[in-house]
């Protein structure tokens, strides 16, 4: 009989954590759900009952990250796949953002993500197997005005987890970027806006005539469509680093991504 994984997961009482959780719960695997409010897990865990351990976390907490990850450990006896999800936005313009905001949102969104790394690796490693997913964002691939600070913690996990894969894939060790575009996880619900500077009012009128679907809630996908390609990735003996997901995202990216190859090419005099 096959075993099934045991996943822990941060932020698992909303959005993708929520989601995931459940889906893992259901397919039978085991959970260490952690969030800053696990009682809004005490359904799962009467449904499920000891497939699920639902414990308190603050990931900006690099101690308790630390505590929480060895007594997860301890109960189910080994960590198999690793969720690092816990994460908010913080949305202006990079003169409106205050550095006091930006520096908590790096604190949750990239420092509270290494924390979590720095924690299972030692038990990673001594299994010699695990399989590290990093939320980022796909504004950890390209970047828009309103967006510098957030996509600049994004773009940090993705630089943190690019070269993490590099590091442990020696030890048996897997490392999966999930990049999500826009779902409807209630996520915008738990942003943080920056009081608008009316010097950039046309700039941001451009961005909401030129992007207005990716800003407007109706429009965003079921989130449960994550699950399918998330399960299939973590089953997989050699996963993709980067799992980018939404159904008009990577297009987008794949532009974004050409556009700059030629404006590197343009410079190439200077660069040589």
């Amino acid at each position: 009989m096959k075993q099934g994984k045991v996943w822990f997961i941060t932020g698992a009482s909303r959005g993708f954590g929520r989601i995931w959780t459940e889906a893992a719960l259901e397919r039978g695997d085991k959970v260490v759900a952690t969030a800053r409010k696990p009682e809004a897990l005490a359904d799962l865990v009467g449904r499920y009952g000891d497939a699920i351990l639902a414990l308190a976390l603050d990931v900006t907490d690099a101690a308790a990250v630390s505590s929480i990850v060895q007594r997860g450990f301890e109960h189910f006896g080994r960590l198999d796949i690793v969720v690092s999800n816990a994460g908010y936005g913080q949305i202006g313009m990079i003169e409106e953002t205050e550095i006091e905001a930006a520096r908590r949102n790096f604190e949750t969104n990239f420092f509270g993500t290494l924390s979590v790394i720095k924690a299972v690796l030692p038990l990673l490693r001594a299994q010699g197997s695990g399989h590290i997913i990093p939320v980022s964002s796909g504004v950890g691939l390209v970047s828009f005005p309103m967006g510098g600070i957030y996509g600049a913690t994004k773009h940090a996990v993705n630089g943190l987890a690019d070269s993490l894969s590099q590091e442990v894939a020696q030890f048996g060790i897997k490392v999966t970027i999930v990049e999500p575009g826009p779902f409807a996880t209630g996520f915008s619900g738990d942003t943080h806006t920056a009081l608008p500077m009316g010097e950039y009012d046309a700039l941001r009128a451009q961005m909401f005539a030129a992007h207005g679907d990716m800003l407007d809630p109706s429009t965003y996908q079921d989130p449960k469509s994550t699950i399918a390609p998330l399960l299939k990735a973590i089953d997989m003996d050699r996963p993709p680093l980067h799992l980018v997901l939404g159904h008009n995202l990577l297009p987008m990216v794949e532009q974004i991504y050409t556009n700059r190859l030629e404006t590197l090419r343009e410079g190439a005099a200077l660069s040589t």
